[in-house]
C-alpha cells in the first residue's frame, strides 16, 4: 500500500496539519504487529497523508514496560529535530480515531516502500533502496561497509553490508543516542529528493544498552566533526526544553541514560561498538 505524500504549503505547518486536522481513516497496514492506520489528514485546507498508531492498538513488551511506543516515536522525533538532521519525518501525539496515538507524516520512498512500519520485501536490500546488500565476499567492496555474514540457505553465507552514506552515519549517530533496539532495513526511507528518514522508533530510549542496528560499519570509528556539533547541540538542548519535552514523554531514569549516552558519545568521540550483552543486529534483518 502507497500513498502520495502532500506536503502543506505555506500558512499551515506539518506539525500544526498533523495535530489538528481532521483524520480519515483509508486502510490498515497489516505487516505490522501493532496496529498502523494510513490516514488522510486535513486542516484549513491543507491535506496530507499521514500513518495513526493508537496506544490501543499496542502490544505489550515484557523490556519496555514504562510509557508507551507511540510517546518514544514521538521522542525520536524530537530528538532528530534537535540534531538538525531531520532524519524522522514529522510526528506528534494527539487524539484520534481510537483514541490517543503517534501520527506520523507519510513518506513515499522511490523504491515502494512502506511509510511506517513497513517490512520491506524480504529482500536484503528490499527496505532502503539500493542502501543495503549481500554480497558473495569476505570484504565490502569500495563504497560499503560491512556489517557482518549472514546465513543465505543451503550452508551458505554471505557478507551483509550497508552503504558509506553520509545519511545513513548521521542516522547512526542517531541511534545510538535513542538507543534504537530494532534498526531494520525496512525503517530506511531514502526520497527521490535525495533525503534519507529513518522510521519505526517505538523500541528506544531503554535505559539499559539495547542498541539492535544493521549500521555497525562504522563502529568504533571516529566521529565526524559534524557529528561532535550535533551532539554538542543535543547536549545542551537536553539541559534546557528538550529535556523538559522528553520528560514529558519517557521516563526519568530513561531521559538520564539519553543525557549519559550523548556524554559518552562526546567523550570517546567514537562510533559506539556492540557490547556483547545484547545481539548487535535485528530480526528479521530488513
Amino acid at each position: 500500500m502507497s500513498a502520495p505524500e502532500r506536503i502543506p504549503s505555506r500558512g499551515v505547518t506539518t506539525a500544526e496539519l498533523l495535530t489538528e486536522g481532521e483524520l480519515t481513516v483509508r486502510g490498515r497496514i497489516r505487516e505490522a504487529s501493532n496496529a498502523v492506520l494510513l490516514c488522510d489528514v486535513s486542516y484549513e485546507g491543507r491535506e496530507a497523508s499521514c500513518v495513526y498508531k493508537p496506544v490501543a492498538g499496542e502490544r505489550p513488551l515484557w523490556d519496555f514496560p514504562d510509557g508507551t511506543l507511540a510517546q518514544r516515536e514521538v521522542a525520536a522525533y524530537e530528538v532528530s529535530e534537535a540534531t538538525g538532521w531531520g532524519l524522522v519525518p514529522t510526528t506528534v501525539l494527539r487524539d484520534g480515531p481510537y483514541g490517543e496515538g503517534m501520527c506520523q507524516l507519510w513518506i513515499e520512498s522511490p523504491d515502494g516502500g512502506e511509510g511506517a512500519d513497513g517490512e520491506g520485501d524480504g529482500e536484503a536490500d528490499g527496505g532502503g533502496a539500493g542502501l543495503l546488500a549481500l554480497v558473495d565476499a569476505e570484504e565490502p567492496g569500495e563504497g560499503w561497509k560491512a556489517v557482518g555474514f549472514a546465513e543465505v540457505g543451503e550452508g551458505r553465507t554471505a557478507l551483509l553490508v550497508h552503504a558509506d552514506d553520509e545519511r545513513l552515519r548521521r542516522l547512526a549517530v542517531l541511534d545510538a543516542v535513542i538507543n534504537n533496539a530494532d534498526r531494520k532495513g525496512g525503517h530506511l526511507l531514502p526520497t527521490t529528493g535525495g533525503r534519507l528518514y529513518g522510521i519505526d522508533h517505538g523500541v528506544t530510549f531503554n535505559a539499559e544498552n539495547k542498541l539492535r542496528t544493521l549500521l555497525w560499519g562504522w563502529a568504533g570509528e571516529k566521529l565526524t566533526p559534524e557529528a561532535v556539533e550535533a551532539l554538542e547541540r543535543l547536549r545542551d538542548a537536553l539541559g534546557g526544553a528538550l529535556g523538559v519535552r522528553l520528560g514529558e514523554l519517557i521516563t526519568p531514569a530513561e531521559l538520564d541514560a539519553t543525557r549519559a549516552r550523548v556524554a559518552a558519545l562526546l567523550a570517546s568521540g567514537r562510533h559506539p561498538e556492540p557490547s556483547g550483552e545484547w545481539p548487535a543486529i535485528p530480526w528479521p534483518p530488513v
